[in-house]
């Protein structure tokens, strides 16, 4: 590949960066090995990875429910459902609805396995965030990778092997980190107190004096025992 023309060089980092899963996480590396210069191959490998996005909003979970029936590409489209809607999941459960954006954007950010600009489109998809929302938080997020992974480039470069290891242990770290906050997040949720006998007691109380109906009683106070009344 070093012989190619320099112009072809970067239209396959453009290519590349626009594959679903590999995007500018793959593509950066290549152009650091082909000796291309940073302050072109970024702005590309952006622009690459971008420009698939508003398309995948608007019409790929469409195109994957038209699909996921299909003899062929069935099981193909299936999986790319299941993708999207776990990524969903992921960004609802780690965020809930006041910092989806931001969810969304070191989603998009952070290089790690089952991430990027694809799967972070497709879940805002399914998650129904707004249009504009959707788009500037994934561009932030396509920006953030690049920087992420242009410096990882770079320290490889530099440092060989022992970059390598490096960037394989920051990686493990954050993974580790994201995966104990997510545990002592969901031990909080499991831990709920529930309201105690003379709590129960007083709202019972209050619902007789108000005039609730018996039938409809029985139906409060369990809402009372799981805290939502």
């Amino acid at each position: 590949m070093a012989s190619l023309p320099i112009v072809v060089k970067y239209l396959i980092v453009f290519f590349i960066s626009m594959v679903p899963i590999v995007e500018l996480r793959g593509a950066i590396p290549i152009a650091e090995s082909l000796k291309l210069s940073i302050s072109l191959y970024y702005p590309i490998a952006i622009i690459g990875n971008m420009l698939p996005v508003p398309i995948i909003y608007l019409f790929a979970r469409k195109v994957l429910e038209w699909g996921k029936d299909k003899k062929i590409i069935g099981k193909f489209f299936t999986w790319c459902l299941e993708k999207g809607e776990k990524g969903g999941e992921k960004l609802k459960a780690s965020a809930g609805n006041s910092g989806i954006f931001w969810a969304l954007l070191l989603f998009v950010g952070v290089p790690l396995p089952g991430t990027g600009a694809w799967t972070g489109t497709l879940a805002a998809s399914f998650l129904k965030l707004d249009f504009k929302t959707s788009i500037l938080a994934v561009s932030l997020g396509v920006v953030l990778a690049g920087i992420i992974m242009s410096l990882g480039s770079k320290i490889v470069a530099t440092l060989g092997w022992l970059g390598v290891g490096i960037l394989v242990a920051v990686i493990l770290l954050i993974a580790v980190i994201t995966i104990i906050l997510n545990k002592k997040k969901n031990g909080k949720v499991q831990n709920r107190t529930l309201p105690s006998s003379i709590e129960m007691s007083y709202k019972v109380k209050i619902l007789r004096q108000t005039g609730v109906a018996p039938a409809h009683r029985g139906h409060i106070a369990i809402l009372t025992l799981c805290n939502c009344y």
